[in-house]
């Protein structure tokens, strides 16, 4: 069955471009003109991965993404923002609401392509690693702290499994990027840092593990 993605896009143009190109790649796109719809939609069936423009003309995108990380159903649906806002404030707050990634316009339909292909392409691995009371599993994609589930994005759950899997060793910012979205030079090493940021809240006491190397990237202390 194919992957489920829906493309929140105003502009005629681009909506159409975003579809015809993933529907190619083999993807089921269904493409909605403003939030109101897509919402209704979304409530009725749930995609596996939203494009998500910031700027529409019922409901400010940003409110979307609140109202669905706010629910913890939806954690495991992949939320990539495509917007015209460029500002880094924009990115930060997008990423702290939850969004697993940032695409600015105008984009290279090449590089949509790439990163959504990268969302759905599945590593073999299954292990299941814990550290002191926090554990994780690859193959369910959970995480839990002193028994209890911790509801994290999939670009925190991916960087908590890379660092747990390293245990005590750095890992670098540019290694991060590379395993979330295949091409470090398309994001800022802030992006990893947001992440961490909410990953570490997250966590609570066991996020004192989760420690910053100047200048590299981050390693986690047993």
């Amino acid at each position: 069955m194919a992957n489920l993605i829906y493309s929140v896009e105003d502009d005629i143009n681009i909506s159409k471009i975003i579809a015809l190109t993933l529907k190619k790649q083999g993807y089921e796109v269904l493409s909605f003109s403003d939030g109101s719809s897509f919402l209704e939609t979304f409530s009725k069936r749930k995609p596996d991965l939203v494009l998500l423009d910031l700027m529409l003309p019922d409901i400010d995108g940003f409110d979307i993404l609140r109202k669905l990380r706010a629910d913890k159903d939806n954690d495991d649906i992949e939320i990539m923002i495509v917007s015209a806002k460029s500002q880094i404030v924009d990115k930060v707050d997008g990423l702290d609401l939850g969004a697993d990634d940032y695409l600015e316009k105008p984009f290279d339909i090449l590089e949509l392509i790439s990163r959504v292909n990268a969302k759905f392409r599945r590593n073999k691995k299954t292990s299941r690693i814990s550290i002191d009371q926090v554990t994780v599993d690859f193959e369910r994609r959970t995480c839990q702290v002193a028994g209890d589930e911790v509801a994290l994005t999939n670009a925190e759950f991916t960087i908590l499994y890379e660092l747990m899997k390293a245990s005590d060793k750095v890992v670098s910012r540019d290694s991060l990027l590379n395993v979330l979205w295949g091409d470090k030079d398309s994001y800022e090493s802030r992006t990893i840092d947001v992440h961490v940021r909410s990953l570490r809240t997250k966590l609570k006491a066991q996020g004192k593990h989760i420690v910053s190397v100047y200048g590299i990237g981050y390693r986690y202390t047993k």
